[in-house]
């Protein structure tokens, strides 16, 4: 039985300023490149028989740089979609919403390119991938690269929580974490591994 490989993309400009990037398309940093190519020899070492990632370049970017091979792009891996916090950092929000928190409370409409989501909804997301992805692992490993909160939430939907509670799982940009079973059951591996651990 494989495992499933999770690979939160490369740093970009947003990620390191703390921005909100749910729908936004953009490109990794030269250190974002950087750890995306150095988790390369740590996955040529997988059984990887599929492979699904988020259409934004940033991570169809670290998907390549990392040597992953016959992209599969889905959509349901964007980034949970912040609505009219897009771009913005917790910091920024919590001017007008003091205590905000995107777990409990959400985002709020933004324009047509960012209508917002629920957690709900990116747990339905989460939802259909892994309902793609728990097939395959009889064959052998299987890699999601993705984005950090959409990983969180489909960690804790793998572990059988509410999608909520993928608040529980911080995700750095650039690292591998990694999902599976032990006997039947449905458990978390390894978590937030840097590149060269």
């Amino acid at each position: 039985m494989g495992v499933l490989i999770l690979l939160r993309h490369g740093e970009t400009e947003w990620s390191k300023d703390g921005q909100h990037t749910g729908r936004t398309d953009i490109p990794l940093t030269p250190a974002g490149e950087a750890a995306a190519a150095a988790l390369a020899p740590e996955l040529a070492r997988c059984e990887i028989v599929a492979v699904f990632c988020s259409p934004a370049q940033r991570a169809v970017r670290t998907a390549e740089l990392a040597g992953l091979r016959n992209l599969q792009e889905d959509p349901d891996l964007w980034e949970w979609d912040y609505g009219g916090y897009e771009g913005l950092t917790t910091p920024q929000i919590q001017k007008d919403r003091p205590g905000w928190n995107l777990w409990r409370d959400g985002v709020i409409p933004g324009d047509a390119a960012h209508p917002g989501e629920s957690v709900q909804q990116v747990g339905r997301r989460a939802d259909r991938v892994l309902a793609k992805a728990r097939p395959l692992l009889a064959g052998g490993d299987v890699a999601l690269v993705a984005h950090g909160h959409l990983l969180r939430v489909l960690t804790a939907r793998w572990l059988g929580q509410d999608p909520s509670g993928g608040r529980l799982f911080k995700l750095d940009t650039g690292t591998v974490s990694t999902l599976g079973y032990e006997h039947t059951d449905p458990v978390l591996l390894t978590w937030n591994v840097p590149p060269g651990r």
